[in-house]
């Protein structure tokens, strides 16, 4: 399928491993999320296990990240994740350094440079404004905001920790203004939604609030209405 194209403000929802979203379920959500593109026309991505990748995007147009790769090339690099293969299989981007997979700095500057060479949007994940400012001169497509102790709470950054997501965003345009910023950690609603907008966020990363949510749809549909186009 050609697909929906990737543009700002976008929600990427993350599905992380949770059992609501693997198999047949990751389908559903994906068809769920195409069907709220089209109400909406918000901008809507899904980072789905490496195993469904494929999966999703036969079965549905919303676009698909990956949830990591790795900064190896062809070659020996048994159980690791190759750019190459990730893009060939119809991905449009990856996350990097996500709080659960988290890098080093010199393989986060890799592993941007890797998905830049085979044409993937590279989300790098932070937790600092500090980390932004660093990762803000690697040129990744975007940074998101994410402190750890949030993710998966309920409380969203945009309202428990403002300052972090309006530094981030200073910080990252000062630096390179082509970045765009996104705001994760404990998004569950339209007004968590526009928080995290009115304090110059491009977009969220979001899971739990729409995978393990009752109604994903209803979810999902709260998120992408309340994003300003």
């Amino acid at each position: 399928m050609e697909g929906i194209l990737v543009n700002y403000p976008l929600i990427l929802v993350n599905f992380k491993t949770y059992k609501e979203s693997i198999g047949e379920k990751a389908v559903e959500l994906a068809k769920i999320a195409e069907k709220v593109h089209l109400k909406t026309g918000t901008s809507i991505a899904l980072a789905p296990q490496i195993v469904d990748v494929k999966m999703l995007i036969d079965s549905s147009e919303t676009p698909v990240f990956a949830q990591h790769i790795d900064a190896v090339g062809y070659g020996q690099f048994t159980g690791h994740i190759l750019p190459e293969a990730v893009a060939e299989s119809g991905c449009v981007g990856t996350l990097i350094n996500h709080s659960e997979k988290q890098l080093p700095l010199n393989i986060i500057e890799a592993t941007v440079k890797r998905a830049k060479e085979v044409q993937l949007i590279s989300v790098v994940c932070v937790d600092t404004v500090e980390k932004a400012k660093i990762v803000a001169r690697y040129n990744p497509d975007s940074i998101a905001i994410e402190p750890p102790e949030l993710i998966g709470s309920g409380i969203s950054v945009s309202k428990a920790k403002p300052e972090v997501v309006s530094g981030a965003v200073k910080a990252v345009k000062v630096i390179n203004p082509k970045v765009k910023v996104l705001c994760g950690a404990g998004i569950t609603n339209g007004e968590d939604v526009a928080a995290a907008q009115k304090l110059g966020a491009e977009g969220i990363l979001v899971a739990s609030g729409v995978v393990k949510a009752k109604d994903p749809e209803a979810a999902l549909f709260d998120l992408a209405r309340s994003l300003r186009h």
